[in-house]
């Protein structure tokens, strides 16, 4: 918006009435005159623009860039993944609360005890796994308590796992681990293989939407090896065809006995 600065009214009256006493002296060249007159018209163009308004709302988007978590951190890029998956499932995106981080932790048993890493590839040998997130969040959303939600749908787009918890956030980094893990090892619910993904909502808004795998066991390796390459000596001898002199051979001695 446009808006004359009515501070600059006197200066330019000014400037202005010595621009025309220099257009009526026929002492100025030409050249000169033009210049002033130049002068005097970009001078009176500047009066239209509010440098308080435009100071203030440098001020104000400063201010916001500043507070904001996304630019107090650095996002993982699991994190950054996840959002844009978010996105474009209409997620939800707020200076005031930001997905910083986001993944899923293996556990497994062991003779040194438990294991756990973090992964994108999980397996019916893990005997579990538990989703994890991490948020900046400002003080405007801070000091209260927030429903974080956890959803982790299979290949064949079931639901093998919902998780709702409350999570008191305080301001800066919170890290919110999954108090409840989906079981693996000896989960009938679970088979195959293929492309699975996390979701996390936090108070009902989608913030990220995070890709895993799963992959085949140590066991249906093994099973897939065996069916694949060992076939027993019944199944051979029916599968591999009698020649010609087997087959006249068992003729003739078919023939003989019943002669005898």
């Amino acid at each position: 918006m446009i808006r004359y600065n009515r501070r600059n009214t006197i200066w330019l009256g000014i400037l202005g009435a010595l621009v025309g006493l220099v257009l009526v002296s026929s002492q100025v060249a030409p050249l000169i005159q033009a210049m002033l007159v130049m002068i005097f018209a970009l001078a009176a163009a500047a009066s239209f623009i509010d440098t308080r308004a435009l100071n203030s709302r440098r001020t104000l988007i400063k201010s916001i860039q500043q507070r904001s978590p996304l630019n107090r951190t650095r996002l993982s890029p699991q994190a950054r993944e996840a959002v844009a998956r978010a996105s474009t499932r209409g997620g939800y995106q707020s200076q005031h609360l930001a997905l910083a981080d986001i993944g899923m932790i293996a556990s497994q048993s062991g003779a040194d005890g438990m294991v756990m890493r973090r992964t994108r590839t999980i397996s019916k040998d893990d005997d579990g796994v538990r989703p994890f997130i991490t948020l900046y969040v400002d003080p405007t959303e801070a000091d209260r308590n927030a429903t974080v939600r956890f959803e982790i749908i299979d290949q064949n787009g079931r639901d093998q796992y919902v998780h709702e918890m409350k999570v008191f956030v305080r301001d800066g980094e919170v890290n919110i681990l999954a108090d409840h893990h989906l079981p693996l090892m000896k989960n009938p619910q679970i088979e195959g293989m293929g492309d699975w993904d996390l979701r996390v909502y936090v108070d009902g808004k989608l913030l990220g939407v995070h890709n895993f795998a799963l992959a085949p066991s140590d066991e249906q390796r093994r099973s897939r090896l065996s069916r694949q390459y060992y076939v027993t000596e019944p199944e051979r001898d029916q599968d591999v065809p009698m020649s010609l002199e087997d087959l006249l051979r068992n003729q003739t001695g078919t023939s003989t006995n019943r002669n005898h």
